[in-house]
Parts: structure tokens; C-alpha cells; sequence
């Protein structure tokens, strides 16, 4: 099917002008006289045979018709650049952009990537730090790294690693937690996403399923993420429920340590997600053979209590 359009750069040079309320400051943005945007729009207005602004003494004002189809105009140039970074990258060519949990990233992710890179030095590696779900279809992601139950229809999906819930503290505030009664006695590190979302039990109920009632009003510090929450424990600042696997390495290196031998399992695990149109390229191929391997290589997961 035909489309009848106007020129590209006359809709540019409208949707800049328009947004910007200045033909100067539409220029700034694509690199063109304040000439070349008013002739460009004139070009626009013959075509639409119709003015798009009221021109002032100092002031630019668009249309209502050109104030209604701003947002969808912008809309749709936004949605060209979405298409042709995807056409750009989809041979392969270009960064590897993998979107992670932030906590993860740092915690798990960030510190084992130089193993990555030294095994695969031509690969430019990008990491998108965010909790929400990217859409591969409209975003320039290769893979996501995901935690949940596994179910995201449409994508390839591979399981890396399970989680438990364990409780931590710094050594010097567990030298002296012998039972779940001492470390209620302790000051208690609150993961207010994980609560809320009512992932973690908060610790009223943690330290009921230990069978502890507590003789006094528990000390509760509140963070608002997980990786705040775990820097306060290792800081020493109180006693944190936390996933064994972002807590892994400071279990190895002992600034922090597991209490008591107990842990909650969960159905939840992080997962290798993608699009199976993306999984054959190179870079993401090597990618996820490394992801697996390290995976393979974690602590083994606690004995559930």
C-alpha cells in the first residue's frame, strides 16, 4: 500500500519547532538555520494547505490541529529510532545490551565480569540496570537477566539459578546469635520492596516460623531495596533477610554470615531470557554459555530449615 506523506525532514523540523515553541531552538536540535526550519514548515503548509503556527512578535504558537498531532508525531519518530537501532543491530553487529536487575548487577553480575571480558575482549558489553520488563520488540535489548517463576510467553527462556531466603549479618554482630531468640534481640534490617511485594516475610512472621515470640519491640531499620539493605548488613548495622545468591560472595569472603542454618525455599529463580530470533547470534551465544557456566559454579544452594 501507497503512503502519501510529506517530506520526513519537513515533519522534523515541525515536530522540533512545535515542541520547542521556537524555530531558533528547532534548529539547535537539527543542526540547521532558523531559515532552513521556517522554509521547511512552509513546505509543510503548502502541502497541508493549512498554517501550523501563529506567528508573533515573540511568540510561536502551533495550531490546535498541529497541538493535537504533536504527541502522535513525536510518538512515531520515536518509534523510527526504536526500528532503526533494531535494523542496526539485528545482523549481529554492535553492543551486546543485556538488561539485569540492578541489585543483581551489582551484587552477583558486575563483579564476575571480568572474567567475561578478558575470555571474549571483542564483545562491547552494555548493561541496562532496571526492575521493569523490557519489551525486545520495541528496545534495543538482546537478552534479559530475570527473576520470577520462568513464564514469559513468546521468549526463549533458560532457568540459571534457584533462590532461598537466608538471614545475614556482619561477623561481629553474629559472633554471639546462638538462636532465632538472640538475633530478635538484635537490630533488624527491613527490605521495604521485598516486604511490600510480600516476597519477604517481614519479621514478626520470619521469627514466628522459628517459634519466637519476642519479649520486647524488635528493632527495625528500614531500607528501600535489597542492595541497601545488604551494605547495611555488611556494615554491621543489623541482621538482614536476604537471597542466598546476592549474598553468596560475602558469605565467601566472610563479611557476612549465614545465621542459625536456616533458610526458606521459594519457587523463584533468576532466568535467561530472549528472544529466540536473537538466541543464534554470536555474542549472545557467548554470553550465555558464560552465564550458565558461572551459574554452575555458585555455592551450592543451603539445606532448606
Amino acid at each position: 500500500m501507497s503512503r502519501k506523506l510529506p517530506s520526513l525532514n519537513a515533519l522534523r523540523a515541525f515536530e522540533a519547532a512545535a515542541r520547542h515553541r521556537s524555530f531558533a531552538r528547532a534548529a539547535e536540535e537539527l543542526h540547521v538555520t532558523p531559515a532552513a526550519v521556517s522554509q521547511l514548515i512552509k513546505q509543510l503548509e503548502d502541502y497541508l494547505n493549512t498554517a501550523l503556527f501563529r506567528r508573533g512578535n515573540k511568540q510561536l504558537a502551533a495550531s490546535e490541529a498541529a497541538q493535537a498531532a504533536l504527541p502522535l508525531l513525536s510518538e512515531a519518530f520515536d518509534q523510527l529510532e526504536r526500528a532503526v537501532a533494531q535494523l542496526r543491530s539485528s545482523d549481529g553487529r554492535g553492543p551486546l545490551v543485556v538488561s539485569t536487575p540492578p541489585t543483581f548487577a551489582a551484587r552477583w553480575l558486575v563483579p564476575r565480569l571480568d572474567d567475561f571480558q578478558s575470555k571474549h575482549p571483542e564483545i562491547e558489553l552494555r548493561l541496562s540496570a532496571t526492575r521493569r520488563l523490557v519489551d525486545f520488540n520495541l528496545e534495543d535489548v538482546d537478552l534479559a537477566i530475570r527473576f520470577g517463576n520462568g513464564e514469559y510467553p513468546g521468549l526463549q527462556v533458560e532457568r540459571l539459578m534457584s533462590e532461598a531466603i537466608v538471614p545475614v549479618a556482619a561477623p561481629a554482630l553474629a559472633a554471639d546469635i546462638r538462636t532465632a531468640a538472640d538475633l530478635a534481640r538484635k537490630p533488624l534490617l527491613n527490605d521495604e520492596w521485598h516486604t511490600s511485594h510480600q516476597v519477604f516475610p517481614d519479621w514478626d512472621t520470619w521469627l514466628a516460623s522459628q517459634g519466637v515470640s519476642p519479649e520486647a519491640p524488635l528493632r527495625i531499620r528500614h531500607f528501600s531495596d535489597a542492595n541497601l539493605t545488604l551494605q547495611a548488613a555488611v556494615a554491621g548495622l543489623g541482621v538482614a533477610l536476604a537471597w542466598h545468591s546476592l549474598v553468596a560472595d560475602d558469605l565467601a569472603r566472610g563479611t557476612l554470615v549465614r545465621l542459625l542454618d536456616v533458610a526458606i525455599a521459594t519457587d523463584l529463580a533468576y532466568h535467561l531470557v530472549m528472544p529466540p530470533k536473537r538466541a543464534s547470534l554470536a555474542k549472545v551465544m557467548a554470553f550465555r554459555d558464560w552465564l550458565l557456566a558461572q551459574a554452575v559454579l555458585e555455592t551450592p544452594m543451603p539445606e532448606m530449615r
